[in-house]
């Protein structure tokens, strides 16, 4: 990685941990805030990550693990609650990057898209539906609601990301680390109870 695209990812690195940006905004505030020309290179979601992982051992080993845990149960409460949906969780949460400032994406396969949108109207949950940047780049609907975390003593954006159930094949597919890209409900309980052992 060249000078410019390191620079531009350790400080849109310190923006993802210390604001809760996401990546595509944090890449283009820090090239904004170095002062650099906009046909700027930028480096790839990957090297931004390696540069959230090192600025959070460097600045957050003593409380992200905490955060991450509460997070995580937390999505896994609500994959609970939608588990007629095949959820599986996705982003920042899954890959252990997530902070308190992180929001959960979960990302939900249905036979009908309306049945999710449903299931949250008929448990009285307050939502905001919207359009969002899917996994392939694709626009999908998005229920968008708080949750209050017990742990963090505060509330939570969580994402209901709506697919359609066909579009679980392509969602599996590792990805340019070889990762899984998301787990499902047994796969987020194994990451707790890894974190809890």
């Amino acid at each position: 990685m060249d000078d410019s695209k390191q620079e531009i990812a350790a400080t849109a690195a310190r923006l993802v941990v210390e604001e809760g940006l996401e990546y595509g905004p944090a890449k283009r505030r820090a090239l904004r805030d170095l002062g650099l020309p906009a046909r700027t290179a930028l480096p790839n979601n990957d090297e931004i990550e390696a540069e959230v992982r090192d600025y959070i051992r460097l600045y957050c080993a003593d409380t992200q693990p905490k955060e991450l845990h509460a997070l995580r149960v937390l999505a896994l409460e609500w994959m609970e609650h939608m588990a007629e949906f095949r959820p599986h969780i996705g982003g920042a949460v899954w890959h252990g990057t997530a902070t308190r400032l992180s929001d959960i994406y979960i990302q939900l396969f249905c036979d009908d898209s309306k049945s999710a949108e449903i299931a949250l109207i008929d448990h009285h949950v307050d939502y905001e539906p919207r359009m969002v940047t899917g996994f392939h780049g694709e626009q999908v609907e998005a229920l968008s609601l708080h949750a209050a975390s017990r742990a963090l003593g505060e509330e939570v954006g969580v994402h209901l990301m709506v697919y359609d159930l066909d579009d679980l094949r392509g969602a599996l597919k590792p990805d340019s680390q070889g990762r899984a890209p998301r787990g499902n409900l047994a796969a987020l309980r194994r990451l707790i109870e890894k974190e809890n052992g």
